[in-house]
């Protein structure tokens, strides 16, 4: 078995992992990159394989970083089938439509305000070319045996970190490689813990997180904090948040500072996304797979303001403080929380709120490293509002949570491929895991690829 990193190597978004046995293909994850713009432009190039000749896709989750190429692999020509959880699928069909969608409002505002490079901006993909892509999409359960191409069984095991994720588990008879997928937290507001990792010859194991420890603070307390400060002086209060995953655990949160009297009952809280709307009510299509009894579920639903059309979303930049607005993206990449920024950023009485990782060259990550200015829609925003990070809401295991996840292995694998972090964070996690397990670790560089040994040989 080969294994090549398409992805997801010196950063955390494009997930791309290709598995080849016999001639055979077999693609775990298939995500956009973002960030830098170097990165993005990846999205633009050629795979280094015809989509044809692939016959798998393996999905860990759906958040876009793992699935949000999918669109494009299959308008280039993939025809196979695309494995995933229920709840999986059920998030792909809002995010993957939703992706395309932005991608062409994107590229329709800048050939209209003129702001683009090209003489033409073009989306990367459409909405249509989602839908086509959902076509393929097959499910399958928790712990059930498959096989996504002749000669490789799969399974997918909880990993705790978003509704429907995943670590997958390859074996083809001599090798197994265990897939981490974004690894969740053992004691997560929303999600229940990672599954036990199986045996495995070989892991490929996430480093978002790699170089820190999350503070050990309630964080619904920090919430709490946060909101009476900025609304005690009649602030607008931003919350860039991925659609699926952080805002519930937000709205979670909310509900729950507002029924222990801790923030005020009658703070208006907006949640301007649709999307968000739909995929919150995916968790009450999921109990079991969550903390949350139905009960609890419900009252997340209903703790926000829905925000449905672009008129309702201009709208709130006209009003005045204290509020919350809950809008992707997460980091601030796009979407409606951008002209939320543009209208609300220049105010010190404002906050804006980030909830996970930001990764480098992203809007988030200039913010939170103090930038005077945001670029928004090819001019300048100056910055003014309170910039704040709660960690401690992060979906994402710490080291230290990875490396007990990591200890309960039977049997370490001969070989640990540290992906999905910027190159501080996986470097961090190999000096971690060999200080503290004596486990053979390695980074590996973009487009690499390696051979896998078989069970019983040396490395």
């Amino acid at each position: 078995m080969q294994l090549q990193f398409l992805g997801a190597t010196g950063t955390v978004t494009g997930s791309k992992y290709l598995l080849t046995r016999g001639g055979r293909r077999l693609l775990v994850d298939c995500g956009l990159f973002q960030g830098y713009k170097q990165l993005r432009l990846r999205n633009w190039a050629p795979l280094p394989f015809n989509p044809e000749t692939l016959g798998a896709v393996v999905l860990t989750h759906a958040h876009l970083d793992h699935s949000g190429y999918l669109p494009l692999l299959v308008r280039n020509g993939f025809t196979g089938p695309i494995y995933c959880t229920p709840a999986t699928y059920d998030l792909c069909r809002i995010l993957l439509p939703d992706s395309g969608r932005i991608q062409e409002e994107d590229a329709e505002h800048a050939n209209r305000h003129r702001h683009s490079k090209h003489k033409l901006a073009l989306p990367l993909y459409t909405e249509a070319d989602a839908f086509r892509a959902l076509e393929q999409f097959r499910t399958r359960l928790f712990r059930e045996t498959f096989e996504p191409v002749a000669g490789l069984r799969a399974r997918l095991l909880h990993a705790g970190h978003l509704l429907g994720s995943a670590t997958v588990h390859i074996d083809d008879g001599a090798t197994r490689i265990l897939f981490s997928g974004d690894l969740g937290r053992p004691h997560d507001l929303l999600m229940r813990p990672p599954d036990r990792p199986p045996s495995a010859d070989a892991l490929v194991i996430e480093s978002t997180y790699g170089d820190r420890r999350h503070p050990a603070a309630d964080p619904i307390a920090q919430l709490g904090e946060v909101i009476r400060r900025v609304a005690g002086r009649n602030g607008v209060m931003v919350v860039p948040a991925f659609t699926v995953g952080r805002t519930q655990t937000l709205l979670y949160c909310i509900e729950r500072l507002k029924s222990q009297n801790a923030i005020a009952a009658d703070l208006p809280v907006f949640l301007n996304s649709p999307m968000a709307v739909d995929a919150t009510a995916i968790y009450l299509r999921h109990i079991g797979e969550h903390r949350l009894t139905r009960e609890q579920t419900e009252a997340m639903c209903r703790t926000a303001r829905i925000v449905n059309t672009v008129e309702q979303s201009k709208a709130l930049n006209l009003r005045r403080g204290p509020m919350l607005i809950v809008a992707g993206s997460g980091m601030a990449t796009g979407g409606r929380v951008i002209h939320h920024l543009k209208a609300f950023a220049a105010d010190p009485n404002n906050a804006i709120i980030f909830t996970g990782f930001q990764a480098g060259g992203t809007r988030g990550a200039a913010l939170l490293r103090g930038a005077d200015s945001i670029k928004i829609h090819g001019e300048y925003v100056p910055v003014r509002a309170e910039i704040t990070s709660l960690s401690n809401l992060s979906a994402h295991a710490d080291y230290a949570e990875i490396l007990d996840w990591l200890r309960s292995f039977d049997v370490p694998p001969k070989r640990t491929f540290i992906t999905h972090g910027e190159p501080d964070a996986a470097d961090a996690l190999r000096r971690h895991i060999g200080e503290s397990l004596d486990w053979a670790c390695e980074v590996p560089d973009y487009r690499q690829r390696v051979v896998l040994e078989r069970a019983g040989q040396p490395t």
